[in-house]
């Protein structure tokens, strides 16, 4: 008895079976007809452009990945060189497949943190106990004393798809065996004080520093901070003022004696050499 009411079963479902297993064969080829027909045919130099990218998607270089990159410096050559990670290697590898000429001379860009203190170093006025985020934490007044200061919450490591950055004793610190130069880093920090430096050599001079308080000020509220003595702008032209804060014109860097003397003479020990050292 069960036999049989299992063979009327599969009798009476066959036919729909069949049915749907014939419908998905002509949906099937309707489907490939239509991808043939329909087919974009893509350009084997925005291919070949493709596949010289590193393929990370960051976005550095303003497009939404290495495919949209890909298309657009193809339009317009101009854009060559803006993939970051990739540097002048890439740059060198897309202009030729575009039959164009570029410079290679142009040095690769890294982050630097401008900030040189350690959680040992900062003053604070309360204990923060909100979101555990930088851009949370930069909202409210008066978290630390120095409003230019590493908050040390971590948004820029967050950022980095690469594993280059960390928070050390309090401070954000790039590890340039990674670095890409993404800029991932300093969109995310609220503060402001990651900033991209063309990097000539190995390591490279920074003013640790992006406070444009007084000198006076600077000093009630961080032992290494710039505090506007001048001193350095006096031992190498390399250094100006941006207002209260002493900057690296890198148009004019040059490691060398002056340069070195104004490291030495620095009152707050704020210019430090960032990179693989």
């Amino acid at each position: 008895m069960i036999l049989g009411n299992i063979i009327d079963i599969i009798n009476n479902a066959w036919p729909a079976g069949l049915t749907m297993v014939i419908l998905g064969g002509l949906f099937a080829v309707v489907l490939l007809v239509a991808s043939i027909k329909f087919k974009v045919e893509v350009d084997p130099k925005i291919e070949a452009i493709r596949a010289a990218l590193p393929g990370i998607d960051c976005g550095a270089c303003g497009s939404a990945g290495c495919n949209a990159y890909a298309k657009a410096v193809h339009d317009n050559p101009q854009l060559i060189g803006r993939c970051t990670p990739g540097g002048p290697n890439v740059a060198q590898k897309i202009a030729a497949i575009l039959n164009l000429e570029v410079s290679g001379s142009d040095a690769p860009m890294r982050a630097v943190v401008k900030c040189n203190a350690t959680i040992e170093e900062k003053k604070f006025y309360a204990e923060y106990t909100g979101i555990k985020s930088c851009t949370a934490a930069n909202a409210l007044p008066n978290v630390m004393a120095c409003k230019y200061g590493c908050l040390d919450f971590g948004d820029c490591v967050k950022a980095c798809k690469f594993d280059a950055l960390h928070i050390i004793d309090g401070l954000a610190t790039v590890d340039y065996e990674k670095c890409t130069g993404c800029t991932a880093c300093v969109k995310a920090c609220p503060r402001g004080i990651i900033e991209m430096v063309p990097f000539r050599n190995d390591k490279m001079l920074v003013v640790a520093c992006k406070s444009q308080e007084t000198g006076k000020d600077t000093r009630g509220m961080c032992e290494v901070g710039c505090i506007a003595c001048k001193i350095c702008t006096k031992q190498s032209d390399m250094f100006c003022m941006n207002g209260n804060l002493s900057v690296v014109d890198y148009s004019k860097y040059e490691d060398n004696e002056a340069s070195q003397a104004a490291v030495e003479k620095c009152p707050t020990k704020v210019i430090v050499y960032r990179g693989k050292i």
